[in-house]
């Protein structure tokens, strides 16, 4: 199962979704069919759930309001057996596309295309608080809902393109046609002939 929670926050405008899969082979499954709006968040070396915090689109990681970053930071801590019973748990995050699977990686590993783009943020201790208010937000769907939400985006992304893109050839042709006309009113082409 993939479990999706909700955050939100007095001091910010819209609520967001987080969501994890249920173990290593969801997170293969999230890994393929995360949006790229969607960022990454995992406990730094060690064992932990893959946490995922999508944003709206034009919005970056530096974006992310601090509120947010907490939230995640802390959930990602408390799904780590490791990472949980830790002090000062060094929390790794960066922007889906960043990720890089490649041939021979365990089941649910990753690697980075560009290190730089790796943010870090450190958890000095688990906030019950935290955990319990996100947890009570909890939804579920199956993988194969997963993959068709993904479908369903990029379904919808291709439509507004080709929206867009007949748009911008219709101006094009418009201006064209335009300029032809201004260019034909200009010549003297015509004008010496004689009106019967």
């Amino acid at each position: 199962m993939v479990f999706f929670y909700t955050l939100q926050h007095d001091d910010i405008k819209d609520a967001y979704v987080m969501y994890m899969g249920k173990d290593k082979f969801e997170n293969e499954e999230l890994l393929k069919y995360a949006w790229p709006e969607d960022v990454w968040f995992h406990v730094d070396d060690l064992s932990s759930a893959h946490v995922y915090l999508r944003l709206p689109r034009g919005v970056g990681v530096a974006d992310i309001p601090q509120a947010l970053l907490t939230d995640c930071s802390q959930f990602v801590k408390a799904n780590s057996i490791e990472g949980n019973k830790q002090k000062n748990v060094k929390i790794v995050y960066t922007a889906y596309p960043n990720l890089s699977k490649t041939p021979g990686m365990e089941i649910g590993q990753v690697g980075f295309k560009n290190l730089r783009e790796r943010r870090f943020i450190v958890v000095p201790e688990r906030e019950n608080a935290i955990i319990n208010r996100i947890k009570k937000t909890m939804t579920e769907i199956t993988p194969a809902e997963f993959k068709k939400q993904r479908e369903q985006r990029d379904a919808t992304e291709r439509e507004q393109e080709k929206a867009a893109k007949k748009k911008a050839e219709l101006e094009l042709h418009q201006k064209l046609e335009q300029d032809r006309r201004l260019k034909e009113m200009r010549s003297y082409k015509g004008a010496f002939d004689e009106v019967r």
